[in-house]
Parts: C-alpha cells; structure tokens; sequence
C-alpha cells in the first residue's frame, strides 16, 4: 500500500547563472495550478554570475507560511550543492544530481543518492541549456506527478520561441522523468504526495505585491533606482504601469528618486519609490523635506544585510532605528509592517491613502524574506479596496484673494492636517519651501509660529494607531499565557509554527506580531505584555532593535531571541528557543 504524504520540502541547487531560478520556478509553478500551496525561499549571492544558489520550496496540501526545518530532497547540478546543504536532509532523504558533476555524497546512511545525466540528456537533445527541464522531469517523477502537469507552464514560457521549442522542453522534462523511474526502479512510495484541492491561487513574491497594490491604489508613477532586494517592485511596474498610463523612471540615484516622488505628489500624482537600507540613507534629507512641506510621499524600504553593502542578498531586519530616527529633527511619520504577501498588497494601498490623509511621508517597511520568498495567495478580494484621499481640494472654488494675499495652506488645523491643493488652482497661490514657514507657507523663524508650526506637524498623526485597521496582529487565546512571542514582518510564518509546536507540549503561548511600527501601537500591545508572565521578541538583528524599540514606549522588560547571520528564522529555532525560556 502507498504512503502518501501531504507535504514534503525540495531544494534545487547550483551555480548562479545556470538556470536554478528557473528550475524553481517552473517547477513550482506547476504545483501551485495543481492546487498546492507552497512556500519558497531563495539563497543567491551578489554576484551577478558565479557563486552558489538554492531555491528551497515547501510544498503542502495545507496553508504554510515559513520555510521547512528540513529537506526532503536535494537536486544538485554541482558538488558544491551537495556539500553545502547535505545536512539539511532529513534522514531517508533524496539527493538527485548531475552525472556530469560525479556526485558523492557522505557514507552515513541519511539519505540515497540519485545521478541523473541532466547535461547529458540536454544536449542530445540540442542544447545543455535544457538540463534545468530534465531536473524538473526527475523531480516531478519522485512525486508521482506527470509530466503532461507542465505542459501549460511551458508554452507560456517558450511558445513564442515555436513549437518545436516547447516540444524539446517537454520531451526533456519527459526523458529526466523516465530516467529517474528507471534508476528508482518505480516510484519511491515516501515522497507520494497527496492531491491537492485543485484551486487555483496566486503564487507571488511580496515585492510583486507591493507592485499590484500601488497599482490599486491609483499610484501612476514610480521613481526609484534598482537596488537588492527592492528591484523586483520597479521590474514589475515597469511591465504593468503602461497599461494603466503610469511610468516607472531610472533615476540616477535615490536622492533623484526621492524628490522626483515629492514633486509628483506634490502636483496630485500618487508616486512612490522603493529601495533598500543604503538607498534609506540617502533619502532621510527627502524624507524631511516632505514632513516639512506635508507633501504626501510612500517609501518602501526593503531591509537587507548591513551595514553598508552589507549582505546584499541576505535577510536582516535592522533598519528599524534607521527608518524611525535617522532624518534629521522632528517630522511626522507613518511606519506601516506587513507580514504576508496578503499584507503587502493591501498595506501598499493604506500606505498612499494614509499618505495623503496625513500630508506626511509614509515608510512600508518589509525585510528581504518577505521581499523575495514566493508564497502562495488566496485570491485578493479588491472590494475591500479605497482610494482616500483626505484633505485634498481638487475643484477650483476657493474664496477670491486680493493681490498680496496668499492661501493659508498650513493654517493649524485642530488635527494639524490643513486643506491641500493642487498647484496652479485660481486664488490658490502659497509657498512650498523647506525651511520653517508661516500659515501661507512664508519663511518664518518666528518663536511662537515655529512652536504653532510644529506643535501642528506632529499632532496630525495621533489618531494613526486607532484608525489602522489592525496595528498589531494577534493570536491569544489565553488570558495570562505562559509567554507571548512578539514578531515582526517576515517570521510570522516561522512563529505560528514554533507556537503550534509549543501548544502540542502543552504551554500555553500567545502570538503578537507588529504591523504598525509608528506610531506605536502602545496601549494595544502594552495590555498583552502585563497579561503574559514572559514576552519574548524574535527579530533578525544583533541589537534586538524591536525589543528596545517595544521597551522605550511600554517600560516593560522583554527577552530578545536574535539572529543576524544572514539566513530566516526556522520554526525548529524558534520552538528549542522558546522552549527553553519556558
């Protein structure tokens, strides 16, 4: 009888440059129009070719939302693969790689060793550039999935090359397919999975998100300079906004892309830019100019490895005290923190509307695992979609100004958000300018205006934690938990997992992961920190900059569970080590 199983973990590996990513991607692709939900993971380095590469897909029957402990099966095209993720398999784990390379693999009994001729096929078949489809064949084998499931993915990728191109694919994916059977001797019951629902979901990268969700929120204009792992988001736009008349430019760097964003917003466009922590850095001036000019602007910034270049390619969260107090002086400032791609999407379209609500310069904040690990997405429901746009008067029906009269574009407001306009509106000239300003915008060093002014500028955002819809998502569903475990952005995933885990133990934890970094959600966090007997705060950082940030604005004590070596959480890490607190 079969064992089937309802997920299992695969991992394609090899050199940067020979097609890895596309080997994932076609692969996983297919799984999802199956039906399967998956997760999926990418280790690239920063050279543009060369180094090693993995992409590490999960795939389940099931809804997951981290990357797996372990590894159920290793596809290598080069002994260097082997090498470095060995020890991830789980023992009666699969390693099937390339003849060419002559694969060993460590005399431990752990797993068994599969060498499938991928070049070798591949330029019998014209080309060695099709190896990648022949590793998909023998994958899709040792699942007991057919090959026919990737007929689809195939044409949409090669059809406009000719027939006879999808055909030479096909029968690649067929041959490694029919090679690994073989060399199996059948199938390998253990890696049988289960079928799937047979829905289809979208399966996308959280930056993609971020592009479909400036799109929906009326954005018609993106100016940014390609940055790890912020590219993908101008990519994407670069192919869709065309087809809503919006235009992505190139800037020469992001002090460019930044004052491009203001002056957009400025003249009634939703515009963003999107970069990584050394391009935050060269935008804190902007970021200032637009809290000074209460120009609307929405910056995603996508954390990295740092300092400097860093780990660019490498997952990091700790650009946090950056984003929260690296512009000079004292501005209003909206830090929104999605944790799913879901998240992503729908944060994109709050961030342009409470940009513009608020008259300030809004930061979605996102970390590369989020960034860049492809998840799967239920279908996005965008009747929940508004495009608010606050205080902005667009009909030209201001009262009549005599001569030497100017609109009080910031008059102090008791909220401190002042009505807005469009430029060149009759009888609604005022001054736009970076230095302190009076009510009709003119330069003005006054004592009692400047305290007016600012006083003004940072009341506007007080109702921001009440009017978010969800500041800080949570699961406690007990009344004095044992421990509460505070994340945020990407370790979502990994958490939920540990905490089903630590359930299953019998402890009773509860959940609380930050979606709005600032203003700080205080007094809903605050009554769950007094609750819990222990609060642990897991984040991707060496200075624990989430705990000290959630310390500053409650004064209760928590523990830090940190890592900073470049790689995500996994449930397993976050189980031992909470477990060990308890």
């Amino acid at each position: 009888m079969r064992h089937m199983i309802d997920q299992l973990s695969w991992k394609v590996g090899g050199q940067q440059g020979e097609g890895i990513e596309s080997t994932g991607e076609i692969f996983s692709v297919a799984l999802n129009r199956l039906g399967y939900y998956l997760y999926g993971y990418r280790q690239f380095s920063s050279r543009i070719k060369g180094g090693h590469t993995n992409n590490k897909i999960r795939v389940s029957t099931k809804q997951i939302n981290a990357i797996s402990d372990d590894l159920d099966i290793l596809v290598a095209f080069d002994q260097e693969t082997i090498d470095v993720n060995y020890q991830e398999l789980r023992s009666g784990g699969v390693v099937i790689a390339d003849a060419k390379c002559k694969p060993t693999i460590p005399d431990d009994g752990k797993a068994s060793l599969y060498d499938v001729p991928f070049t070798e096929i591949a330029k019998e078949l014209g080309t060695p550039l099709m190896k990648n489809m022949v590793a998909v064949g023998a994958s899709s084998a040792i699942l007991g999935i057919s090959a026919d499931h990737y007929q689809e993915v195939v044409e949409e990728i090669f059809l406009k090359k000719g027939e006879a191109v999808v055909e030479k694919n096909m029968e690649a994916i067929r041959k490694g397919a029919a090679y690994f059977s073989q060399q199996a001797g059948g199938q390998l019951d253990d890696f049988l999975l289960n079928e799937a629902d047979g829905k289809k979901r979208m399966f996308m990268i959280g930056n993609d998100a971020i592009g479909l969700g400036a799109i929906a929120a009326g954005s018609r204009f993106m100016a940014a300079y390609p940055i790890t792992p912020a590219s993908e988001i101008m990519e994407y736009l670069i192919k869709k906004f065309p087809d809503f008349g919006g235009t992505v430019i190139q800037t020469e760097d992001e002090i460019a892309a930044a004052n491009m964003a203001i002056g957009s917003n400025y003249a009634g466009v939703r515009a963003f830019t999107a970069s990584a922590g050394p391009g935050l850095s060269l935008m804190t001036e902007a970021i200032g100019l637009s809290g000074m000019t209460e120009t609307p602007m929405v910056i995603v910034d996508t954390q990295r490895g740092g300092p400097s270049t860093g780990l660019p390619t490498k997952q990091e969260q700790s650009d946090m005290m950056a984003i929260l107090y690296g512009t000079h002086g004292e501005i209003p400032k909206i830090v929104i923190t999605p944790s799913t791609v879901q998240e992503a999407f729908y944060d994109t379209i709050t961030a342009f509307n409470m940009a513009e609500e608020y008259q300030c310069p809004v930061i979605l904040l996102t970390d590369l695992a989020l960034s860049l690990g492809k998840q799967t997405v239920e279908p996005l429901n965008y009747e929940k979609i508004q495009i608010r746009r606050g205080k902005l008067e667009k009909e030209p029906n201001l009262p009549e100004q005599a001569p030497e009269e100017y609109f009080e574009r910031y008059a102090a407001a008791e909220d401190g958000i002042s009505t807005r306009l469009l430029p060149g509106m009759e009888n609604g000239i005022f001054h736009v300018t970076g230095v302190e300003h009076d009510n009709t915008g003119k330069p003005s060093e006054k004592p009692e205006n400047r305290q007016r002014q600012m006083d003004k500028r940072l009341r506007k955002t007080e109702t921001v934690p009440y009017r978010f819809d969800e500041p800080i998502y949570t699961n406690d569903p007990y009344e004095e938990p044992d421990l509460l475990v505070v994340g945020i952005n990407s370790t979502r995933g990994a958490i939920q997992e540990a905490i089903s885990r630590l359930d299953e133990d019998g402890f009773n934890v509860n959940h609380a992961h930050i979606r709005l970094l600032h203003p700080f959600p205080t007094e809903e966090l605050e009554e769950r920190l007094h609750r819990a007997k222990k609060t642990v705060v897991i984040e991707n950082n060496a200075t624990g900059q989430l705990a000290s940030i959630i310390r500053l604005n409650t004064g209760v004590k928590v523990e830090s569970i940190l890592k900073y070596d470049g790689n995500p959480f996994l449930p397993a890490e976050i189980y031992s080590k909470c477990k060990e607190l308890l």
